[in-house]
Parts: C-alpha cells; structure tokens; sequence
C-alpha cells in the first residue's frame, strides 16, 4: 500500500495497530507545517515556535493510541496544538518583569484593574470553552482566532455552508449560555 495516499486514519491504524511507526513521518510532513504556524500565531518568535511545534509533534506521535476517530486527526492534532500552546502561553506569561519605569502609580493600578477584568473575562471563556464539545471548540477557534473562512470551513469538515454556519451558531449560543451560567452562579 502506498501510505503517501492513504487518508491520516489508514496511516494511524498503521501505526497503533500494526507498529509501524516509521509511517508517523507522513503525518509529520503533512502538519509540520501548521503546527509551526499556530505555534508562532502564540509566541511571535520562529525559534521558540520551532520547539513547541516539535514538542507537540512527538507528544501526538506517544499519544497516537488516544486518537478515537471521533473527529478528523486535523482537528485533534489543531486541539492539542492549541491546548499545548495556552498551557505554553500561560506558564510563561505569569513569569514576565514589569517595567518599573511605567509612569504614575495611578496609571499602574488602571492598567492592573484593566487586565485584572480582560484575564476574568478570558478565563470566563476559556473555561466554557473547556466545557463544550471538542469539535464546537475547534469551529469557534477556527473561525474567530485563525480567522478561517466559511469556505475553507466546509472543505476541512466536509459539511454545505448552512451546516458550518449552523454548527457555529449553536456553538457560540453553548458557550454564551455556559457564560451566563457561571456568572449566576458568582457571589
């Protein structure tokens, strides 16, 4: 069989159920490149890009075995890209210096409570981000981070135009009603 034709699933199977996991290098070569790219999207800097996307690449290839076919391997391996890339995002942001030199004291303690309320409002969604549907969370990044269109949309998920738009709108009314919830539920 020629692997360099076979879709992503026949090349896991491969690779899970018959050890062949020299075949990792095809699905290396088909999303080295991508991967890169969300990684730079984060941290706006080739060489540490080029790290996470090969950390991320080895840990789908040791995590392979947890691949359902639940949703395309594009959409699992976009869903630890940028789940790596946030926790990545995350630890390395709490640890940056803060310029002493900002002005006023009173300019700081604005500038604090602004991102004070931006963090709450990105944990807010992060969190019911978290609570949804793996694939309703990679249609919404898709769409709103990576800024993707309808039309490249209907060609990764194999779906008409009404069903992306669909799928996008039922996904946006869960995260806004998980949202809704959890600000019920603050004191």
């Amino acid at each position: 069989m020629d692997y360099h034709k076979a879709t992503d699933e026949a090349i896991i199977s491969a690779i899970t159920e018959e050890g062949k996991a020299e075949l990792f290098g095809i699905l290396y070569d088909r999303y080295a490149d991508k991967v890169f790219r969300k990684c730079i999207s984060f941290v706006k800097d080739p060489d540490p890009a080029r790290d996470l996307a090969q950390d991320i690449l080895l840990k789908v290839f040791t995590q392979l075995s947890r691949f359902k076919g639940n949703s395309r391997f594009s959409t699992w391996l976009y869903a630890v890209t940028y789940n790596h890339c946030v926790e990545h995002y995350r630890r390395h942001s709490r640890f940056k210096k803060v310029d002493i030199d900002q002005g006023p004291d009173l300019a700081e303690e604005n500038n604090e409570l602004e991102q004070d309320l931006l963090a709450l409002r990105a944990d807010k969604l992060q969190k019911a981000l978290d609570r949804i549907p793996p694939e309703d969370k990679m249609l919404l990044l898709l769409k709103y981070q990576d800024d993707t269109p309808i039309k490249e949309l209907m060609e990764q998920l194999d779906i008409s135009e009404s069903a992306v738009k669909m799928r996008l709108a039922r996904a946006r009314q869960r995260v806004r009603q998980l949202i809704q919830e959890a600000e019920k539920m603050e004191p």
